[in-house]
């Protein structure tokens, strides 16, 4: 999953790192899309995590039957509700982005954008939706393969669709948005004839089965989408905070954010592939391994992601050199990267944290945890750097945002797990 993550998230930003090249002005209009993609990204991401809750607890109940209805209810409803938040979501673009600080220059590279980029956004959900039926079942082998398939394909579609190749002139910042509709449409073709052979589907009885499993299905997955829906709400506040310093802050804002996803790939594959086996644990009642996995797991966060971001630090020229085209941008991305990679470690303890915690049986506690990271840990540091600093002082808050974020989510944990039948090898009704 980790090779899978790192590669979906390299093709997103190997995206900016193009589009980069078209200018500051194609760059900055495409940061300012990032919160509504995130967003969209955020409702698939809860539903996915509801999907894998539910279906592994049934699993690992023995109850395979209700599995595979399962599995067929939530992948028609998820492409269902995707599909309608693409429609508004266009419908509503000009007030949005005017919201969000765009001016009429931004607008005029947002339009032709737009529409290709939620089609993508709709594909994209549909694969993730087909990826979490794997990993419920177990398998992340194929869609990690699929990952690196897909952003194979879009690295080598970019360049053709956003510059043309011989005489022909190329699409611009449209061209990215196609490129990445190709790309999902390949991945969507092979893994949905992967899961036609597997026997983990089930039409009859799916109705009779959405108004049994409803109920369960709401309460992870409503915590879950407000836990995710809570970071692009965060991105639209903290674009709006950067916007007033200009263009090329704007711009290296969004840079930051492609690099952010990218650096967080190993904690976002255990997001994944955590809660599955979590959730086995859980319905079996096996805590003492559920205790083992977590410190496992968080160890491997701080370790891996503070060596990470010191490197990053270090290089942070370099790598801003790699992704901005303009001086400007180069000097302001490569400030971010020295205050921010570093932070990631405490950030990546708060993502685990989170995702086990919709796994577990406490998905409130999950969503109010995502609720403290961004709203009053993150957003306030981030508001109160910039006033009082300007550029440096905005990275400096989000550094310190970060870390509070890390040590909350640790203290609340703790309290958690410290109870009495989750030290002990038999699970309780929670």
């Amino acid at each position: 999953m980790a090779i899978g993550v790192l590669s979906l998230l390299g093709f997103q930003l190997v995206d900016s790192a193009f589009i980069a090249r078209l200018g500051t002005a194609p760059l900055a209009a495409q940061s300012f899309t990032f919160p509504l993609s995130f967003f969209i990204i955020g409702i698939q991401v809860g539903l996915g995590i509801a999907i894998a809750a539910l279906i592994s607890r049934a699993l690992g109940a023995g109850e395979n039957a209700r599995a595979k209805r399962l599995g067929t209810l939530v992948l028609m409803a998820g492409g269902g509700v995707i599909g309608l938040l693409a429609v508004i979501l266009w419908w509503l673009q000009a007030p949005i982005f005017t919201l969000l600080g765009a001016d009429q220059t931004a607008l005029e590279h947002i339009r032709p954008y737009w529409a290709p980029q939620l089609v993508a956004a709709w594909l994209g959900a549909l694969l993730y939706f087909v990826y979490s039926l794997f990993r419920a079942h177990g398998d992340t082998k194929l869609p990690g393969k699929m990952m690196v398939l897909s952003s194979l394909v879009n690295l080598a579609l970019d360049p053709l669709f956003i510059f043309g190749v011989g005489p022909w002139e190329g699409l611009g910042l449209p061209g990215a948005a196609l490129a990445t509709i190709l790309a999902f449409a390949t991945g969507l073709v092979v893994t949905c004839r992967q899961l036609a052979r597997q026997n983990w589907l089930a039409f009859n009885g799916v109705k009779a089965e959405a108004l049994l499993s409803y109920k369960p299905f709401a309460g992870i997955a409503g915590p879950a989408m407000m836990s995710q829906l809570m970071p692009p709400l965060a991105a639209m506040l903290a674009i709006s905070i950067v916007a007033p310093l200009g263009e090329t802050y704007v711009a290296a804002w969004g840079l930051a954010s492609r690099l952010e996803t990218l650096s967080l790939m190993v904690i976002l594959a255990m997001t994944m592939s955590l809660p599955p086996w979590l959730g086995r644990c859980y319905g079996a009642g096996d805590w003492s391994q559920i205790h083992r996995l977590l410190r496992l797991a968080l160890k491997v966060a701080v370790v891996w992601q503070l060596s990470l971001g010191v490197l990053m630090a270090l290089g942070a020229s370099w790598v801003a050199l790699a992704l901005a085209g303009q001086p400007e941008v180069q000097k302001a991305l490569a400030l971010l990267i020295r205050f921010l990679l570093p932070s990631y470690a405490a950030l990546g303890v708060c993502m685990l944290i989170v995702s086990a915690g919709n796994a577990l049986g406490w998905p409130l506690r999950a969503m109010l945890l995502s609720a403290a990271r961004l709203f009053i840990c993150y957003l306030p540091c981030l508001w109160l750097g910039a006033q009082l600093g300007g550029w440096m002082g905005l990275a400096l808050g989000a550094a310190i945002g970060n870390v509070m974020a890390g040590l909350t989510s640790w203290h609340v944990l703790k309290r958690i797990l410290s109870r009495p039948h989750r030290q002990a090898g038999v699970a309780k009704p929670v």
